[in-house]
C-alpha cells in the first residue's frame, strides 16, 4: 500500500503543485485545435447593453412593485408575530396595501413595460 503523503502517490503531480491536468488544458482558451480563434471583440462602455437600459420598466412600475412587496411583507409578518395566533387586522392591512399596489400597477399600465 502506498503512502498518501509521498509525491509519487499523487498521480504523477509534483508535491505542492496546484495546477491539475484539466487546468493546464484550459490555461490558454484563445487557442483552438485549428489555431487561434477569430472572435469579435466584446463591446464595452455605454453602448454595450444596446439601445435599452439594463433594467426594464418605468419608475412608476417599480413603485407599484415596491408597494405590493411591502403589503406582502406586512401580511406575512402579521401571520408570524402574533401572540396566540395571527394579528388579523394587520394581515388585512397588508393585503389591502398589496391590492393597492396592484391597482397602481393596473392604472399605470405596468404590464406593457416589457420589451
Amino acid at each position: 500500500m502506498s503512502n498518501p503523503m509521498e509525491p509519487s502517490s499523487m498521480g504523477g503531480a509534483a508535491f505542492g503543485s496546484v495546477t491539475s491536468q484539466s487546468e493546464e488544458a484550459m490555461q490558454d482558451t484563445s487557442v483552438a485545435h485549428g489555431g487561434p480563434t477569430r472572435q469579435a471583440p466584446v463591446p464595452t462602455g455605454p453602448d454595450a447593453a444596446g439601445p435599452y437600459p439594463s433594467y426594464h420598466g418605468r419608475t412608476v412600475s417599480w413603485v407599484a412593485v415596491a408597494i405590493m412587496v411591502v403589503g406582502f411583507v406586512v401580511g406575512g409578518l402579521a401571520m408570524v408575530f402574533g401572540h396566540g395566533g395571527p394579528i388579523w387586522w394587520l394581515f388585512w392591512v397588508g393585503a389591502g396595501v398589496a391590492v393597492l399596489g396592484l391597482l397602481v400597477a393596473l392604472a399605470t399600465n405596468m404590464f406593457e413595460d416589457w420589451y
